[in-house]
C-alpha cells in the first residue's frame, strides 16, 4: 500500500507539476528533492523557457493546476516582464524555477544543490 502521507503527497505535487510544465515544452526539466539539504522547500522544479510568451502560457497551466488541487502560489501577484530570465513560482513546499537557458547556465542551480536526489523527467 502506497504512503499517502503529507511529504508523499508533495513529492507528488512536485512530480505531477514537473510533467505539466514538460507537457507543455519546458526543457530539461528536473524535480530536486532538497528535503535534506534546506529547511524552507522540500522540492525545486527547475526547467529551461524558450520565450515570456512560453513563460505565460505554463504560468497559466500552473495557476490552473494548482487551483484545482487548492495549492497557494505565495507571493503570486508580480506579473513577469518580458526580460525576466527567471521566473520564481513559490508554493511553499516547493519551488519552481522557470529560467532562461543563460540564467540556467550561469546559476547551476543543479550544481549547487548536487546532493539533492534528482529526477529528471
Amino acid at each position: 500500500m502506497e504512503d499517502m502521507s503529507p511529504v508523499n503527497d508533495e513529492k507528488a505535487a512536485a512530480l505531477a507539476l514537473g510533467k505539466l510544465i514538460q507537457e507543455h515544452r519546458g526543457i530539461d526539466v528536473v524535480v530536486m528533492d532538497l528535503r535534506e539539504q534546506c529547511v524552507w522547500t522540500n522540492f525545486f522544479v527547475v526547467a529551461t523557457v524558450t520565450s515570456h510568451t512560453h513563460v505565460q502560457g505554463l504560468l497559466r497551466h500552473i495557476r490552473e493546476f494548482t487551483a484545482e488541487r487548492n495549492i497557494e502560489i505565495l507571493h503570486g501577484r508580480r506579473k513577469a516582464s518580458p526580460d525576466d530570465e527567471w521566473n520564481l513560482v513559490d508554493l511553499g513546499t516547493t519551488v519552481i524555477h522557470l529560467m532562461t537557458a543563460k540564467s540556467r547556465s550561469f546559476y547551476e542551480l543543479e550544481r549547487l544543490w548536487s546532493a539533492a536526489p534528482t529526477e529528471r523527467l
